[in-house]
């Protein structure tokens, strides 16, 4: 008797060829982010290894020192404004981002992505190393740390608007907060293992914790030049729909030259004859054709204070846990990467509510107006024990993280493929890097204000960012007003966004 298929074949033949390329994309994408994540965490974890409390320390018998509280500070961070000195790095960083930004989302339009990506992940692997070789080097400079850092941004903008171009290109709409919510942990899965990986070097050999991440983005550069495929016609796989046939029967606004008899369908005009016309779209969107799509403008103030926000927490958080509950270098680091587990759970379930709802702006709202009073009692009562500590990083890292993953994935993704551009899939970098990039500048003046601020205590810090978030849900209110209406029946409900 023949014997029946192996298990494992049979698994592996109950998937279509289009799904295995799928899958293959939405991992290879991940893995990209991940690393890209993964090299920003290190400053962060080595804030608190750059100055210290020299007068617990042990320090060598040989050593002849002047200050005891300083002398084992790397300098120039021995000063007593070493807070804003971090600051500068901080911001050297990402206003280069955000400026970028807005410049990459153009480029990665125009050039091939796989190249895109492979360059900006090798050249970011390339400074990341070069700030952790400052520690052999024995380099005491401020300008050659800030000079890195704004290179380093520079190239870091080539990752966000190629790596969600071209799962957007790959996913249709159908469950894209889901797959995107999932998909979008790569943020905080690259913060957790930048923080385990530099909390291993980070009271040792300091350098190390931005040369093993420098490392590992370039090999992930090396892997995307060999195996990124952009889009699914390139190997021969069906294009997505990114429309239901409900919104392509709908006429909107922005459609209103085409005849009644006719309608659109991925970029194709569809007569009354059901005779297909291919529309192919060959001229990239404007940054002002972009910046006119419904939403966009929304959704990119609101991401300016989430992201202020979340990466507030993300350069600031072990340095607060270390002075408020008094913690070592590399424990603060660990206790830190709760807050990106709590991010990863609420950016799922962001993405869950928003497709079985229809209601993107909604959601984000309902979680911004939740983070506020977490985030004032985080900093009441977070430190009390190690339980609160983790059940509170928890909550706040799952309600500050997941409107920001839910805008800066599905929202943008739903934007650069709204229906008002006809199918011009060419849009899609550039609509995410002016969402990101407005957010960026969010990123940037929130560690700024951190470092001016948490002088004067950690409460004012804490009062800051609530006030951020009250005005991300201000933002939005346009919007949730017009779900609400589609929910009540005075107007259509569609998923994502029809008419914003």
């Amino acid at each position: 008797m023949k014997a029946p298929l192996a298990p494992g074949i049979r698994f592996t033949t109950s998937f279509s060829r289009d799904s295995w390329y799928r899958g293959f994309i939405l991992f290879l994408t991940f893995l990209f982010y991940t690393a890209y994540h993964l090299s920003r965490k290190p400053i962060s974890i080595v804030k608190s290894e750059l100055h210290k409390n020299c007068s617990t320390v042990v320090r060598p018998a040989d050593l002849n020192i002047t200050n005891n509280e300083t002398w084992c500070d790397w300098a120039p961070f021995d000063q007593d404004n070493y807070q804003t000195l971090f600051g500068v790095l901080d911001n050297s960083f990402l206003v280069a981002y955000a400026i970028g930004m807005f410049i990459s989302g153009i480029f990665g339009e125009r050039v091939s992505l796989r190249y895109y990506l492979s360059f900006g992940m090798l050249m970011s692997g390339l400074f990341t190393c070069l700030f952790g070789l400052g520690f052999y080097w024995k380099i005491h400079s401020l300008g050659y740390y800030a000079f890195i850092q704004v290179m380093n941004g520079i190239m870091q903008t080539t990752g966000w608007p190629a790596v969600v171009a071209c799962v957007g290109n790959w996913f249709g709409k159908g469950k894209r907060g889901f797959i995107m919510g999932v998909w979008n942990s790569h943020t905080s899965v690259g913060n957790i293992l930048g923080s385990l990986i530099a909390g291993v070097f980070v009271s040792s050999e300091w350098g190390m914790s931005f040369i093993v991440p420098g490392l590992i983005i370039a090999s992930t550069g090396i892997l995307c030049f060999f195996f990124l495929v952009e889009k699914p016609e390139d190997v021969n796989c069906t294009p997505p729909q990114h429309h239901s046939e409900q919104e392509d029967g709908e006429t909107d606004p922005l459609l209103q030259n085409s005849s009644h008899a006719d309608r659109t369908v991925n970029g194709a005009i569809v007569t009354e004859h059901s005779e297909i016309v291919e529309v192919e779209h060959t001229e990239a969107i404007s940054f002002c054709g972009a910046l006119s799509i419904p939403g966009v403008v929304e959704f990119s103030l609101c991401l300016l204070f989430a992201k202020l926000v979340s990466y507030t927490f993300l350069y600031w958080l072990p340095l607060y846990i270390s002075n408020v509950a008094h913690f070592e270098a590399k424990q603060a680091g660990d206790m830190s990467t709760l807050f990106d587990v709590g991010g990863i759970v609420g950016g799922i379930m962001a993405g869950v509510v928003s497709d079985y709802t229809g209601g993107r702006a909604t959601t984000c709202c309902v979680m911004l107006l939740a983070a506020g009073p977490m985030l004032f009692l985080y900093n009441s009562i977070g430190q009390r024990s190690i339980g609160t500590t983790v059940g509170m990083l928890l909550v706040c890292g799952g309600l500050v993280n997941g409107p920001y993953a839910l805008i800066t994935t599905a929202v943008s993704a739903d934007l650069g493929t709204h229906e008002s551009l006809r199918g011009n899939s060419r849009a899609l970098s550039t609509v995410t890097a002016i969402i990101d990039g407005t957010g960026s500048i969010g990123a940037a003046v929130g560690p700024l204000l951190a470092g001016v601020i948490s002088p004067t205590g950690w409460n004012n810090v804490f009062y800051m960012l609530i006030s951020a978030d009250a005005l991300a849900c201000l933002f939005l209110s346009r919007l949730v007003y017009k779900e609400a209406k589609g929910w009540c029946g005075r107007a259509p409900r569609a998923r994502g966004f029809k008419e914003i």
